[in-house]
Order: C-alpha cells, then structure tokens, then sequence
C-alpha cells in the first residue's frame, strides 16, 4: 500500500511538472521577418516589386517525381509555412513536389505596413513565384485563411489550377452580411493587447476543445515571440490589415464560378466564426457551424466533393494526422483517376 501511495503521489507530481511546463510561457522574441525562428526545411525567397516596394516573399520548394504534379500549400492567418511541415514530407514521400510559400505580410516574408493587401494581390504573387520555378500547374491546398487564398487563386488562374483542396478554410459565409464592419484600427488594437497566455487560451478553446499539449503550444511560438519582439507594433499593424480583408474581401459569393475540382476536408467540430462578438442588430445566425458550412459550400461548386472529419476542429492535419491524410489520400486519388 505504501509503495502504491508513493507511485499515486510521483505520477501526480510528474503530471503537475508537465502541467507547468506547457503553461509557462517561453521567453521568446522574434523581429517581424522570424530571422531567428527555424523553419525545418530550407528557406529561399523570391523578390517581388510591387506598390513601390521591393519585397521578398519565403518559400520552400521539395523537389517531387516528374509524373507527379506539383501540390502548394497555402498556410492560415494565425500561422506560417512552418506548421505544413508534417504535410509536406508525407506528400513529398508519395513523389509529389511540394511549394510551402510564406505569403507577403506573414512567417519569413516582407511586412510592409503601408500595403494594400488583397487576395489578388497574394494570389498574383504566388503564381509569379510558380512562374519563377517553372511550375506551370499544381493542386493548390489552403488551410483557413489560406483556403479564402486558394478559392481566390483558383478563380483568378483556373489555368493553372489542377485541383483546389479546402481544408477547413474561413470564407464558408460573407461576413459582413452578419456582422458590423469594424476599422484596421479596431484590429489594430486587438493585436496591441494580445499576450502569450491570451494566445494560448483562444488557440486551446477555439481549436483544440480545451485540449492542449507541447504540439500545440509550439505552433504558437513564433506569434508569442513577435509580440514579445522588437518589432510588435509593425506586426499589429499588418496584422489588422490582413484581417481586414477577411471581412472586405469574400470568396463564397464567387464558388459558383469555380471551375476546377474541388475537394473540402472538413472537421466538423469547427466553430471559427470571424466576428461573432460584433454581429449586426438583430441577427440571430449562428457562424461557424462547419458541420454545415460544408455540406453548404459543396452544394455551391460546380465539381465538389466533401470530406467530413466528426469530433475534428480547426487544424485536423495537428489534431489527427491519421485521419487527414486518409481524407486528403481519397481526394488525391479522385484526381489522380
């Protein structure tokens, strides 16, 4: 009895080290291009004149098999090229080439804070970086604020469009038809009064259910370590900018006009819903139920095909690996015949 005590008591108190450890916030600090932020894939950078700016856009570039296409990975708002990683070397190990591009404004890219950003605008630069490494077509896959990107790029350049994967992207509902339009000030401000721990609460809340773990919290380390950084405020203001086409800027309105295959890999238990707290006089809707923004975004495409993943949220690729590659296996195959 005494030595079950001693293990009950040592098992509590290793639970309790783990429990601090991944509550204690890092002391990071990073400047606003992440120089000192390590990526886990060789990083090079395009050079891009646009709106009286040189800029210079990161990306990564895995060399795939010659009779396998091309895949480019489009990241979320609240990430960089970085997260893809997982995704990338499974799909580069089944012979496809791989593109993870840091978009302007985000990761190891240029951060102009007098830009007029735009989809079209990112878009526009990630086919001149294709062009620039003779990649002439490819299956564009976005995740979150990356699929409101690839919806954009695939409606903009269908040519060079295989195939659109939509993985749990924002954009399944025009916004500003619920919600009141709020100023990049008002962003502005959020992004001033952000700290590690808010960080981590709306990440453990908003995707992972309350559930959290060491995997997690490092996907919020780069985000931690610019608003701990020299560069803070240039990081708020860009940031709210980026925000702000979220709202300005809607792609669900134009899926009819898709012209490529598409599959939507969806969790479910997805609740994003990008200005809930400020909705309209009454209205009532619910935003973010992606348990039916799916299965409505699917019926608006010409050639679609959904992929529902039950009891996932936002990131299913970090939640559940397992289950995303079988879903993201059964769209590629579905191109691939």
């Amino acid at each position: 009895m005494y030595r079950l005590g001693i293990l009950f008591i040592t098992i509590l108190w290793s639970q309790s080290l783990l429990a601090q450890k991944i509550e204690k916030s890092p002391e990071l600090a990073y400047d606003a291009q992440l120089s000192a932020y390590q990526y886990d894939f060789t990083v090079r950078y395009f050079s891009i004149e646009s709106q009286q700016h040189s800029l210079k856009m990161a990306y990564t570039f895995l060399q795939g098999k010659p009779d396998k296409p091309v895949v480019t990975l489009l990241h979320g708002k609240n990430f960089n090229a970085h997260y893809w990683t997982p995704t990338a070397r499974y799909l580069n190990n089944k012979g496809y080439g791989v593109l993870i591009p840091d978009q302007i404004g985000f990761g190891k890219s240029s951060k102009p804070a007098d830009y007029q950003y735009s989809f079209a605008a990112l878009a526009h630069h990630t086919q001149a970086l294709m062009h620039s490494l003779s990649i002439t077509k490819t299956i564009v896959m976005g995740h979150s604020m990356g699929g409101m990107l690839a919806s954009r790029f695939a409606l903009m350049y269908p040519q060079s469009t295989e195939m659109l994967i939509l993985l749990n992207p924002i954009g399944l509902e025009n916004y500003l038809q619920y919600v009141e339009y709020k100023d990049p000030d008002f962003f502005y401000n959020i992004e001033l009064e952000k700290t590690a721990e808010s960080i981590k609460r709306y990440q453990q809340k908003n995707y992972y259910a309350g559930q959290w773990n060491e995997r997690y919290e490092a996907l919020t380390h780069f985000m931690i370590g610019q608003i701990q950084g020299p560069d803070k405020d240039l990081i708020a203001r860009v940031n709210a900018k980026t925000y702000d086409i979220i709202f300005t800027q809607p792609v669900i309105t134009e899926f009819n006009h898709l012209s490529v295959p598409v599959s939507l890999i969806i969790g479910t238990r997805d609740r994003t819903g990008p200005g809930r707290h400020w909705k309209k006089p009454g209205v009532d809707y619910e935003l973010g139920r992606y348990d039916r923004l799916g299965k409505a975004a699917a019926a608006l495409i010409p050639d679609a095909t959904l992929y529902e993943l039950t009891d996932l949220g936002h990131l299913p690729q970090v939640e559940d690996f397992d289950r995303f590659k079988a879903a993201l296996d059964e769209a590629l195959a579905s191109f691939d015949n």
